[in-house]
């Protein structure tokens, strides 16, 4: 199944240039599923009919779905409390009911990702389309699995074989608590399902359209949007130009603004490819207004990306390890080797990448910005690499 996810500048229409691609390849006959983070009911506004918390068909061939945190929190509170009966009993502690929980920071982020992961395995529709929030949360939000499944691997090991073997002779002749089966159970229950995520963010089918409106403030959030989505091996297959004025106006502060925005999309085109859509002169409701607007089709082949690109040998016989980063700037780039893994900070953003098994042997050698590339180089440690005689 095809997946296309959404984001953009807040307040540039993210939420209906989704609902008209959707519409779009509805009108076309593909069974399409438009998925969205909004907690309020914007895309239903946007749409002309309410959409629910569950899955519900607003036009043929176009289901959308607003998933519900609160319920799926409230769920999973309780489980745990179940799970946990005999410590919580130990405690003294008092558990809580459902109807008294309320979600935390975060339930509604984990809740779409389960949606998103759910849709994606789904044998009902062809293509998903995500709504996702604005493009800083958003990354967050993408980036959230990796993030989750290193912190469990690094705070409950997968060895949990060994650790059945040393639990009671460590708990008799040491006192040493060691984690609860049912811990590790949880943990391999949990990376399955954040695995599963990983996979549809990182699949070739999947690609990321950006909004935004062209201008001084548009050109600068797309330039870091660009740069913070190659880090996280995402490229933009399309930026949508959204609410592009007419380029004749009898009005001169029309035109001005008009001119300002042709100045920004030229600059555009010589990068991205750019897809304006106009403005109505109207915010658009309803379905006839969403398909007025041109937004990109859903039949263009999906971009390849592979992130970091596969390490050269050089001459020297050092290992290069090129890192695709489109728009960085030195200025804002950081590079810190931590044991097997290299954390690589642009501007506010960064990423945690596990070294290759060939590069974990190794010593960084260097690093340059090259052509929208990081260039790391890499030196075998003699010490590490096996002797040929």
């Amino acid at each position: 199944m095809r997946t296309i996810l959404i984001t953009g500048q807040g307040g540039t229409g993210r939420t209906t240039v989704a609902a008209a691609t959707a519409l779009k390849a509805a009108r076309e006959g593909t069974r399409t599923l438009l998925l969205t983070a909004d907690r309020t009911d914007t895309l239903g506004a946007v749409l002309g009919v309410p959409t629910g918390t569950e899955p519900t068909d607003t036009a043929p061939h176009l289901t959308t779905w607003r998933p519900d945190a609160n319920a799926r929190f409230r769920a999973d509170l309780t489980a745990f409390q179940d799970r946990a009966t005999t410590a919580l009993d130990l405690l003294g502690a008092a558990r809580l009911d459902a109807e008294e929980l309320t979600p935390l920071p975060g339930a509604e982020e984990l809740a779409l990702l389960r949606a998103l992961r759910d849709a994606a395995t789904s044998e009902t529709y062809d293509l998903l389309v995500v709504d996702l929030p604005p493009t800083p949360q958003a990354l967050a939000l993408l980036a959230l699995p990796e993030e989750l499944r290193r912190y469990l691997r690094r705070l409950l090991p997968p060895e949990r074989q060994a650790a059945r073997a040393l639990r009671p002779v460590l708990g008799r002749l040491a006192g040493v608590p060691m984690p609860a089966e049912w811990l590790y159970e949880t943990a391999a229950r949990w990376d399955i399902e954040l695995a599963a995520v990983a996979a549809v963010v990182e699949d070739r089918a999947t690609t990321v359209r950006l909004v935004a409106e062209p201008g001084p403030a548009g050109t600068d959030a797309v330039h870091a949007a660009t740069t913070a989505l190659a880090l996280h091996g995402l490229r933009v297959d399309a930026l949508v130009a959204n609410r592009v004025l007419p380029a004749a106006s009898a009005d001169a502060w029309l035109g001005a603004l008009a001119a300002q925005q042709r100045k920004a999309l030229d600059e555009w085109q010589e990068t991205y490819t750019v897809h304006e859509v106009a403005h109505l002169g109207r915010d658009p409701r309803g379905t006839d207004d969403l398909g007025a607007l041109p937004v990109p089709g859903v039949n263009r082949a999906p971009v390849p990306v592979e992130w970091p690109v596969l390490d050269h040998l050089a001459d020297d016989g050092v290992l290069v390890w090129h890192i695709p980063l489109p728009g960085a700037i030195r200025e804002e780039l950081d590079l810190i080797r931590r044991g097997d893994e290299l954390v690589v900070t642009v501007g506010q953003f960064r990423r945690i990448v596990p070294l290759p098994s060939a590069l974990r042997r190794c010593t960084v050698a260097g690093a340059a910005l090259r052509e929208g590339e990081l260039r790391v180089r890499f030196a075998p440690d003699p010490d590490l690499w096996p002797r040929t005689r």
